[in-house]
């Protein structure tokens, strides 16, 4: 997954800019480190975009439907009745 680049720089901005005042010289450097760490922490994950999880949520459902349609339609025939 790939992440949005403004999001990244936003959040390495906000962690530089928590930095203490005395290192305010390094704070490109401290900045650049941290959305690198960022990207890299990240890129670790194992996350789905929002699209591909409402997707696959939708395939999920789809598949509890047909097995409940399923399971249904086995305890009718069991039973000696005809679905309908």
């Amino acid at each position: 997954m790939k992440f949005d680049p403004q999001s990244l720089e936003e959040l390495a901005r906000r962690l530089a800019e928590a930095v203490p005042p005395g290192l305010a010289a390094l704070k490109g450097d401290i900045e650049q480190n941290f959305k690198a760490v960022l990207q890299s922490g990240l890129a670790k994950l194992e996350l789905v975009t929002r699209e591909e999880f409402d997707v696959q949520a939708a395939v999920l459902r789809r598949s509890r439907e047909r097995l409940e349609a399923l399971e249904r339609r086995i305890t009718e025939l069991e039973a000696g009745r005809p679905s309908g």
